[in-house]
């Protein structure tokens, strides 16, 4: 069985991104294990907190609790600060994320790998999904420990299927219903995600959607996976039903598969 690493900007992400994933590759029999490059200290601010107790612990203490709920081996941090949304003064904290050079964090990251003995990485498209400066330093950092760490694994991006998101959003407009999609542009003003010309695979999640709700339930501090969470089954199903994953020189068009085995991840025939 394979080892995978699973790497992601803030606590939380695991659980909207590729909870699913996670869930059937810990099922299989694989390793699974996740890295957050953060606490997110900049998250919503519970009205809960308990005297000394700050928002990076109490969303460490939710990452722990999806973790038992995904089947997660190990849960591990690179230790920088949440560097805040684009635009925010925040970006400029000489301890957050995005300040961080690609060494400094990429080695960090290939010390786990070499730990682990990853033979996948998982990470972000080029840009983070919507634009957070922590995805998108991901996204950079993922790559540079794959060339630091001594076995290098492969790489696989987490993606958005942005022509799905616009389907959906066409058919919720003609029952008269608006999924806020808007332009359906990041953080930063660019589409999210990726066409689905540029996608690998997409994976079905939809046997493990209970899970996958309650891994986004462990994070109940945070605003946007209550908003999850408050979605109609259907529509939740709709949304977060399938994860999406590119391979840099890959070829060929989008498939349904598993695309953390290589035996799996052959391209299809032109």
């Amino acid at each position: 069985m394979s080892t995978l690493v699973f790497f992601h900007a803030h606590p939380d992400d695991e659980a909207s991104q590729t909870a699913g994933s996670m869930v059937l590759a810990a099922e299989r029999g694989h390793r699974v294990v996740v890295v957050f490059a953060t606490g997110g200290e900049h998250g919503t601010v519970p009205e809960d907190l308990a005297p000394g107790e700050t928002v990076a612990q109490r969303r460490r203490a939710e990452a722990q609790a999806s973790a038992r709920v995904l089947g997660i081996a190990r849960v591990a941090w690179l230790g920088y600060h949440d560097s805040g949304m684009t635009g925010w003064p925040q970006n400029t904290d000489p301890l957050s994320f995005v300040q961080a050079s690609l060494d400094q964090a990429g080695g960090r990251l290939a010390d786990i790998l070499d730990e682990e003995d990853a033979d996948v990485l998982v990470t972000y498209d080029w840009h983070g999904n919507y634009g957070h400066p922590d995805h998108v330093k991901v996204h950079r950092v993922a790559y540079r420990a794959a060339q630091l760490a001594s076995h290098r694994p492969r790489v696989l991006e987490q993606t958005t299927n942005h022509d799905d998101m616009g389907r959906m959003a066409a058919r919720a407009a003609a029952l008269g219903i608006d999924l806020s999609f808007g332009e359906m542009l990041g953080d930063d003003g660019l589409p999210i995600g990726l066409p689905e010309s540029e996608i690998g695979w997409r994976v079905d999640v939809s046997g493990v959607l209970d899970r996958k709700r309650a891994a986004l339930a462990a994070h109940g501090s945070q605003s946007d996976t209550q908003w999850m969470l408050s979605m109609p089954l259907e529509a939740f199903g709709a949304w977060m039903g399938n994860e999406y994953y590119r391979e840099e020189g890959r070829a060929g068009l989008m498939v349904d598969g598993w695309p953390f085995e290589e035996a799996e991840v052959q391209p299809p025939p032109s």
